[in-house]
């Protein structure tokens, strides 16, 4: 595996030990990420889409909460705009992870970031911060997270991929909808770590509801928006906060 620091010596073996320990790192959230994949890959077959153009979102684009998005505004025939605009923001958070990132490994070739850039999740990137909060360079960080990486694509594409083809034999009357929101609430819990996230969860839910009526359900994009903001800016009113509690001390 490629060294993510041209100044560290190759280490194959401390690779291989590092790749073992990403695996096993990320693989108790194989399951539930194989399982939300599944859901999404329903989802789309019964949002219309073709068996072929579901697998091709899920090969292409890779991000469960924007094709999630994404479907309600594809089956209201929502102008591409939209579409791609809401996608857009859902997504808005791997910048923060790319900037997070990107001192482990700025000194990457740039077709390698973008590779890493494609196949990373949110919880694999929280998983390998954890292990390495420092941007320091160490022996083996890099297949470190491609053992984190690797498994958790397989496991969605996995995931996704039987739920397009076993989408068609599911009936329609089943309303898979509820099933989508309870994925989401999945992966949606575990992200509300301080207060800033609760009050970016609770101004999108008001917003959402007070924003239903608006065409092309772009009341979603309006909640993203109003969420992520209300987040931020409770954000930076905590942390200046405590920035002064800390210089009084």
């Amino acid at each position: 595996m490629t060294q993510m620091h041209p100044d560290l010596p190759a280490d194959p073996q401390a690779d291989a030990r590092a790749w073992r320990e990403g695996f096993h790192t990320g693989l108790p959230t194989l399951f539930g990420i194989g399982a939300w994949g599944m859901v999404v890959g329903v989802a789309m077959v019964k949002s219309g889409l073709t068996v072929a153009q579901a697998s091709g979102m899920t090969l292409v684009a890779f991000a469960g909460s924007a094709q999630l998005a994404s479907l309600p505004l594809i089956a209201a025939g929502a102008p591409i705009w939209v579409i791609f605009l809401t996608a857009l923001v859902v997504n808005l958070r791997f910048v923060i992870f790319s900037a997070l990132l990107g001192p482990h490994f700025s000194r990457l070739p740039l077709w390698q970031r973008f590779y890493l850039g494609y196949i990373s999740g949110d919880v694999s990137i929280a998983l390998f911060l954890q292990r390495y909060p420092s941007p320091a360079p160490e022996p083996g960080k890099l297949a470190f997270l491609k053992g984190l990486m690797y498994p958790n694509w397989f496991a969605w594409q996995v995931g996704s991929l039987i739920g397009i083809f076993l989408g068609s034999a599911v009936p329609t009357e089943w309303q898979l909808g509820f099933a989508g929101t309870l994925a989401i609430l999945c992966i949606m819990v575990p992200l509300i770590i301080n207060s800033a996230a609760l009050c970016g969860v609770l101004v999108a839910g008001v917003t959402a509801v007070l924003a239903h009526g608006l065409p092309y359900k772009l009341g979603l994009l309006a909640a993203v928006v109003a969420g992520m903001l209300t987040a931020m800016v409770c954000q930076e009113t905590m942390e200046k906060r405590r920035r002064k509690g800390s210089g009084h001390g």
